[in-house]
């Protein structure tokens, strides 16, 4: 099982640079996977708003972790352009380089742009058809001529799967539906998390009579690890009152009073949103959650989603990488192989 890294967004970025980079240096070694990078644009103080220039900086500094966008608002960009760049990445990586896409849900930064958010769905869809064809077979260039909405490949996906890998993430039943008809996995939520996405997906898939692509799709947790159980229990204890400081705030944002928000619900967050307890507690879960779901990747959360600084963090990815990711390679190499 695939495992990667998660939750280095908005002000979890925040902080030098070198030290920043050491820290997905350290991830290297340590043999996670991948890490994925969020992209937010017109900020304040937020340093990343090019997650490709990011991970530029990063495949420079390491030798075998990939990296990941999730995701890149493909409504904010020329497709011919931004297949162009993911190419060069790719190749300056030597294959390193994993696409997530969706079609934002930002009305402001559309607005900054002068793009009518209203728009978002359609010109998703064009500039997908547009991306996928220039980077799996090389047949949409600028000699093309302007891509137009029309311009959206009607039937299957190519025989040739693009390179980079391609992932889609949304909740809606259109993003879902369009996953199934493109065969594309899926960057799964954490807030709120994937069982009402799967349930969509797997509706959608048997409508039109797929198999999908779960085993290649990627799901995230929270990740609460102690030497033993007394230690996890004591970072989940940290944990959910800052996640609700943060809900609060979030709230508070858009308007809504603290009375409006309802309270965390510990028994729902830590069945659903959250792996923790000591080393074999935490392989037995991601063991579980594999085999109920059949998907193949798990971003794990370490930072809480930035209200844990990195101290924090390193500590649980280092016992993590020490106690777990073995165990979960035994585990995988032990398992039958299957005929696809």
């Amino acid at each position: 099982m695939r495992i990667d890294l998660a939750g280095w967004t908005r002000e979890a970025t925040l902080g030098d640079h070198q030290a920043f980079l050491s820290l997905f240096e350290r991830a290297d070694r340590l043999g996670f996977d991948g890490v994925w990078f969020a992209e937010f644009h017109f900020r304040e103080r937020l340093p990343y708003p090019s997650t490709l220039l990011l991970a530029a900086a990063l495949f420079a500094r390491t030798e075998r972790l990939r990296i990941g966008t999730s995701v890149l608002v493909l409504p904010l960009h020329h497709p011919l352009a931004l297949a162009e760049q993911l190419a060069q990445l790719d190749f300056q990586s030597a294959g390193r380089l994993d696409i997530g896409i969706g079609r934002g849900t930002d009305p402001e930064t559309f607005a900054v742009l002068g793009i009518d958010h209203g728009t978002a769905r359609e010109r998703f869809e064009a500039a997908f058809g547009v991306l996928r064809a220039a980077l799996s077979q090389g047949k949409a260039s600028a000699a093309d001529g302007p891509w137009r909405f029309s311009d959206v490949p009607v039937g299957p996906p190519p025989v040739q799967q693009p390179h980079p890998p391609l992932y889609v993430a949304g909740s809606t039943a259109e993003t879902l539906r369009f996953a199934v008809a493109q065969d594309l996995p899926l960057l799964l939520s954490l807030e709120p998390p994937e069982a009402r996405q799967l349930a969509i997906y797997r509706d959608e898939l048997a409508r039109a009579g797929r198999t999908g692509a779960l085993a290649g799709s990627s799901l995230s947790r929270y990740v609460c690890i102690g030497a033993t159980r007394a230690e996890a229990v004591a970072r989940v204890d940290d944990l959910l009152p800052r996640l609700h400081r943060r809900r609060l705030a979030f709230a508070a944002a858009r308007g809504i009073a603290p009375s409006g928000v309802p309270a965390l619900d510990r028994e729902a967050v830590l069945r659903d949103q959250v792996i923790h307890g000591d080393p074999e507690a935490c392989h037995a879960a991601i063991i579980r959650l594999r085999e109920a779901t059949g998907i193949g990747a798990l971003r794990c959360v370490f930072n809480g989603n930035g209200v844990l600084d990195n101290t924090a963090a390193l500590a649980g990815m280092e016992l993590f990488a020490a106690e777990v990711l073995p165990a979960l390679r035994r585990a995988e190499a032990a398992r039958p192989a299957t005929v696809c």
